[in-house]
């Protein structure tokens, strides 16, 4: 087999893990732990980066207080959407500077900020999530204007928003003339029907940017239609940072410079528990954290790539007890029209309904039929999907949405 460049890194990430892994000793919370093959290491979770923190991180000499006074260190906390909310520490300039590589794994993406050294984005995103990509609490336009950046939403739920509120938001954008928009999916969703129903263009937008929580190709659908121009996926969290990348030819690549990933406990068809261990974090570093999410790990000629299925809190159960991912329900949207967001729930009993808000007139019946066939199918059910048609679905407390859920 050819080794590509690809290859050489990936195989170069294991000799760099030695030395990270022989410094991370010092950290109180591995103190006792890193020791013997990779593999055996305990897997972390949310509970243990809250127990004693900071004490579990910092070194006897360091000071929270202190560092964050002179400005060493960033304070942020993750938005709560599976788990109690968590803090987490990061040297100053570490969010960005892991976004910047984990953006030009897309060429496409990597030619505009080259074009535009200093690319301005819009973004669009949940309220309620940490404080680099939420300004919730500032009304005025210059309050939520950062460096190239101008956060545009404040509204949690975008399906309350009023037209004079849309208005606003896109007459903003068209004033900061941006080079990308930054979504979270479902609000940007939602916005780009507006702006398609007054006919409203933004020239300066090269691509779009899907994070924040899962993109379903229900969005996405509706993202390229109405802006016309590629949407691409970021995958990544407030704890671990910037992981995964859309890449020109629609594959999504890890960036190795930022995370070595694992995917454990796997099912029949490859899909596991989705472990990272950061590789540039050196005030809080994650040695095998799980991160709530299922991935399926795909080993190709070329290198790695990953579909990412969801939040593992959010799989429905197949008749015969196999687990169904967020991932695997969406796929049965493929292909169909007239639907703008929905969620699918699961009872105890194995019962489906599906609820969705209409993408204009919505699907009609012919439509509504094959996609709650697929579903019945996917999940090998006698009964029937009942289906809803709805104004509006509540977000979780995090100000993020669930697609799928399981009671």
């Amino acid at each position: 087999m050819l080794a590509t460049p690809e290859l050489i890194a990936e195989a170069a990430q294991r000799s760099a893990l030695k030395t990270l892994l022989a410094r991370w000793q010092r950290v109180p919370l591995y103190r006792d732990t890193l020791r013997g093959a990779f593999e055996q290491f305990p897997i972390i979770g949310k509970a243990e980066l809250r127990r004693n923190f900071p004490a579990n991180f910092l070194r006897p000499d360091q000071n929270l207080d202190a560092m964050v006074a002179d400005s060493t260190v960033e304070l942020e906390h993750t938005s709560g959407s599976s788990e109690e909310r968590v803090a987490v520490l990061f040297a100053r300039g570490w969010w960005n500077e892991q976004e910047a590589r984990v953006l030009r794994l897309n060429a496409e993406v990597g030619w505009v900020l080259n074009e535009f050294p200093h690319a301005r984005r819009a973004t669009l995103v949940p309220p309620v999530c940490n404080g680099l990509v939420c300004f919730s609490n500032f009304t005025s336009k210059t309050s939520r204007t950062v460096g190239s950046t101008l956060y545009v939403n404040q509204a949690r739920i975008p399906f309350l928003l009023d037209e004079a509120e849309l208005e606003r938001m896109a007459e903003e954008i068209t004033g900061w003339s941006p080079q990308f928009l930054d979504l979270d999916p479902v609000h940007g969703a939602w916005f780009a029907l507006y702006c398609e129903r007054k006919g409203i263009r933004f020239p300066s937008v090269k691509f779009v940017l899907c994070s924040y929580e899962f993109e379903s190709l229900v969005h996405r659908r509706i993202l390229e239609r109405v802006f016309q121009v590629p949407v691409y996926n970021l995958y990544g969290s407030t704890e671990a940072g910037h992981l995964l990348m859309e890449n020109e030819h629609g594959l999504t690549k890890p960036c190795l410079e930022n995370v070595y990933l694992e995917t454990v406990e796997s099912d029949p068809a490859g899909i596991g528990s989705l472990l990272v261990t950061t590789l540039t974090n050196e005030i809080m570093p994650l040695v095998r954290y799980r991160t709530g999410d299922l991935a399926q790990r795909l080993d190709q000629p070329g290198g790695t790539h990953y579909i990412v299925h969801g939040r593992a809190r959010d799989v429905l159960q197949r008749a015969d007890g196999q687990r169904i991912t967020t991932w695997q329900v969406d796929q049965c949207f493929a292909g169909s029209t007239g639907f703008a967001h929905y969620v699918l729930r699961q009872s105890e009993a194995g019962q489906c309904h599906l609820q969705f808000i209409p993408d204009a007139a919505g699907p009609d019946e012919s439509v509504l039929f094959q996609v709650t066939e697929k579903v019945r199918e996917l999940l090998r059910s006698r009964e029937p999907v009942a289906a809803e048609r709805v104004n509006i679905l509540p977000p979780l407390p995090s100000g993020k949405f669930r697609l799928t859920h399981r009671a």
